[in-house]
Parts: C-alpha cells; sequence; structure tokens
C-alpha cells in the first residue's frame, strides 16, 4: 500500500491552495538576488511565510541554475513536537504538499537506517514544520527530486555530521538545514545575537551556537562539521528577524539564510 505523509501545516505556515502559494513563492523568489555560486548546501528558516519567505527565498534563490541537476535532497531539521532519540526517518513513501507529492529516496534512507542512532519515526513527521515549509521552495526551484527526509532530535553533532557524509553524493544531491535563529527577544538584542550565530556559521564553529541560538542548532552543527571536513565555506546571504518582515519590534524571531559552498576555509 502507497503512504504519503500529507501536510500539517499548510493554510497555517503556507497557503493551502495551489495557485496562491505558486503565486507567493515566484513573488519571493523574483525579489531575491540570483548573483552567486550555486551551494552545495543550504540553510533557511521554517516560519510561517509572511515572517521567514522574503529571507528563505534569498538562499532558494541561487539553486536555480540547479534546476535540472539536483535529483535528491537531503532536509533536515529539529524536532518541535516529539522527543526522542537521535534522528528519525519516515516510512512513507512520498511527502505532499498543495504543489504535489515528493518522492522519498528509499535506498539513500536505507542506507541511513544502518546507523545505530538513525531510526523510523513516524511520529516525529507527522506534525512537524521545520521540513515541511522547505518543501514547497524545494518544489518550486527544482525540476524532479527524491527525498531524504531526517527529523533530529537528542542526538550530538557528530551523529548528525556522520548521517550527512553518508548521503553527501556528487552536484545531485543539495543538504538543506531547517532553522531559525533567536527566539522572542527584543529588536535589538536579537541582531546582536543572531550577528553572532552568524558569525559562528560562517567561521564553521558550530561549538559557539548555543541553545537559545538556533532551534536547529543541532543539525546546523552537523551541516558545518561535515562542510569543513571538505574545505567547503560558508556564507550568510540574508540576516533579518521579524521586527524586519511582517512583525513587531518588541519581541521577534531571527531569521537567516546562509549557503555552503567551495572557498577557503576560515581561519
Amino acid at each position: 500500500m502507497r503512504s504519503v505523509r500529507a501536510p500539517a501545516v499548510a493554510g497555517l505556515f503556507y497557503p493551502a491552495d495551489r495557485r496562491q502559494l505558486h503565486a507567493l513563492l515566484q513573488g519571493f523568489l523574483g525579489e531575491a538576488k540570483t548573483a552567486g555560486t550555486p551551494p552545495k548546501a543550504l540553510i533557511a528558516p521554517h516560519a510561517g511565510y509572511v515572517y521567514s519567505g522574503p529571507v528563505a527565498a534569498s538562499a532558494y534563490a541561487l539553486l536555480k541554475p540547479l534546476r535540472h541537476r539536483i535529483r535528491r535532497v537531503v532536509l533536515l531539521g529539529p524536532s518541535h513536537r516529539i522527543a526522542f532519540r537521535g534522528l528519525a526517518l519516515s516510512s512513507t513513501q512520498s511527502f505532499a504538499t498543495p504543489l504535489g507529492e515528493i518522492p522519498l529516496d528509499l535506498e539513500a534512507q536505507s542506507v541511513l537506517a544502518a546507523l545505530p542512532f538513525v531510526h523510523v519515526l513516524d511520529q516525529a513527521h507527522v506534525l512537524e514544520h521545520s521540513l515541511e515549509v522547505q518543501l514547497p521552495f524545494l518544489q518550486e526551484v527544482l525540476e524532479d527530486f527524491k527525498l531524504v527526509p531526517i527529523v533530529v532530535g537528542d542526538a550530538v553533532p557528530g551523529q548528525v555530521a556522520e548521517a550527512i557524509d553518508l548521503v553527501w553524493g556528487g552536484d545531485e544531491t543539495l543538504i538543506v538545514v531547517s532553522s531559525d535563529l533567536s527566539h522572542y527577544h527584543d529588536y535589538a538584542t536579537a541582531r546582536r545575537m543572531d550577528r553572532a550565530t552568524s558569525d559562528a556559521i560562517e567561521s564553521l564553529h558550530p561549538e559557539e551556537i548555543g541553545f537559545e541560538d538556533a532551534c536547529g542548532r543541532l543539525p546546523v552543527a552537523g551541516l558545518l562539521i561535515a562542510a569543513r571536513r571538505r574545505g567547503l565555506s560558508a556564507k550568510t546571504v540574508d540576516l533579518r528577524n521579524s521586527g524586519d518582515t511582517a512583525g513587531s519590534k518588541d519581541s521577534v524571531v531571527g531569521y537567516g539564510a546562509y549557503v555552503i559552498e567551495p572557498g577557503p576555509l576560515p581561519a
């Protein structure tokens, strides 16, 4: 029997209507700059599109030259709904959004499942928005691709890096990490914290990213470890918060977009 992970936050975090969603995404992507090196990996925020959509688009717009090349996306994000140890895979065969279904890469999942800290845990996926909000962006900028969705629970960065290493692949594979930055500080405090987090990402120093700095700090850390091993560099392409996009400046959530690309290692 064919199983599909249905969208949980369509109509909440982003439009549930296919045409409205497509138009919104095109608007975000059309306003984003597209100059730059196409990335091997990216980090993008996962709030409601009215808040974080323009920031996420600044990273996704850089994938346009890779539209026909990328055939697999490894997507990692933190768990917001349930607590569990390790990394969680899905037993479904596809993930759905209003833009259609994305088939899962079952072969890659079987490789990951051999790791002792990786398990199939559908409960971690059913209501999780950190992965879901990235999917319409991926569907909009890429052609046909398979998905490897991973929810990160109670794990250490080295475990996340080991999982990423197993499915790193070549030019056909894109790695995406979903994370917001600081939560519910005043505007000035958030800007200071998020700039420090961005500096840690650009210098590939995940140990400098604390619990309050990024909700996806574990998948971010794992990606930075994997990038450093390969001599890649990280670059900030957008850094804003909800006070800049659609909210009050009294209490804001930070959003950053980053790309991992060839380049010199930081000192």
